[in-house]
């Protein structure tokens, strides 16, 4: 007679290697999970590496377009301050120039009504030099020489200290503290000796 065994009994030797391979599978699914998590990691890390490198080279970009903005802008000022830099000297010179034609246009004036007229364009003129820093150098007999705003077109004998201004043959101007034309002046050199 055959001996049949009750299938939910296992003999110790199934139950054993039944234990065996379910510890040994979930060995091995966590040994999987173990190895994917630092594949996981790892993508994430290189993710979020790309995204900031994406996001730093947008910032690059738009640093550089600025830059860029900025550059172009400044030249446009400096263009613009070359070609516009005496707009307020023209405005004011404009006037003056309408004073000289209406004064040229006048045919049967007196000496006296020109002179008059003449003076109020020198006055035109002078405000318009003020109102554009545009101002004269014109040293006194006596006073020292400055070769930074006087040139020396001869040195003579004067009976004045050596090195001081004796006379002025031309204005010399200043443009807001910067020597456009130096006046041009005669230089004492000192007492002329006797014998």
């Amino acid at each position: 007679m055959t001996s049949q065994q009750d299938p939910t009994k296992a003999s110790p030797e199934a139950n054993s290697s039944t234990q065996s391979a379910d510890q040994s599978a979930d060995q091995t699914s966590e040994q999987g999970e173990a190895a994917v998590d630092p594949l996981v990691a790892l993508q994430a890390e290189l993710d979020a590496a790309l995204a900031q490198v994406a996001l730093n080279k947008d910032q690059v970009l738009r640093a550089h377009a600025e830059m860029e903005n900025v550059r172009r802008r400044s030249q446009d000022e400096v263009s613009k301050a070359r070609k516009f830099g005496i707009e307020s000297f023209a405005e004011g010179l404009v006037p003056v120039m309408d004073s000289l034609e209406a004064a040229l246009a006048q045919t049967d004036q007196s000496a006296a009504d020109m002179k008059t007229g003449i003076e109020a364009t020198l006055k035109q003129l002078v405000s318009a030099f003020e109102r554009n820093h545009l101002k004269g150098i014109a040293p006194s007999a006596g006073e020292k020489f400055d070769p930074h705003q006087h040139q020396a077109i001869a040195t003579i004998p004067a009976n004045q200290p050596a090195n001081t201004v004796v006379s002025t043959l031309q204005k010399g101007y200043l443009i807001a503290d910067r020597v456009l034309r130096p006046a041009l002046v005669t230089v004492s050199g000192g007492p002329a000796a006797t014998n």
